[in-house]
């Protein structure tokens, strides 16, 4: 699933994100989590659901028109609200972009559609070094 703008990320295809769509300053993740990602609660990690917010932020930052850019997270805050339980969807909307950083937010709603997190986050873009490029074709 990661492989949608050329580079597969072995991890974000192990939790099972699915690219909805991105592009003009959003975008819109989906992942249903595994037991293998709950926390003892039955619910998803927290570790889980900040990668979900973190991806989500990044790919916000994204235009699709530059497939060889990518988004570094600088810095995120988290904060949980209720449980990230059944299907969980990424939101993220671009606040703010300076020349050299973008500014992003996003949410996760659960199965219920209720908001379960928010994050917002720093990110820097830069361009993939060819090797990067190279390997996402050679794993293919």
């Amino acid at each position: 699933m990661s492989a949608a703008r050329g580079l597969t990320v072995p991890f974000i295809d192990h939790l099972g994100i699915e690219f909805v769509r991105y592009g003009q300053g959003e975008s819109h993740l989906r992942m249903v989590p595994k037991p293998e990602h709950f926390n003892g609660f039955a619910m998803a990690h927290g570790g889980v659901v900040m990668t979900l917010l973190d991806v989500t932020m990044a790919f916000a930052a994204l235009e699709p028109e530059q497939p060889d850019v990518g988004a570094i997270t600088v810095e995120m805050k988290t904060t949980f609200l209720r449980p990230s339980k059944g299907t969980l969807n990424g939101y993220g909307k671009v606040v703010h972009r300076t020349k050299s950083l973008v500014f992003i937010e996003a949410t996760v709603c659960n199965e219920a559609g209720d908001i379960s997190a928010k994050a917002s986050g720093t990110f820097v873009l830069k361009q993939r070094p060819a090797s990067a490029s190279a390997a996402a074709v050679s794993n293919h």
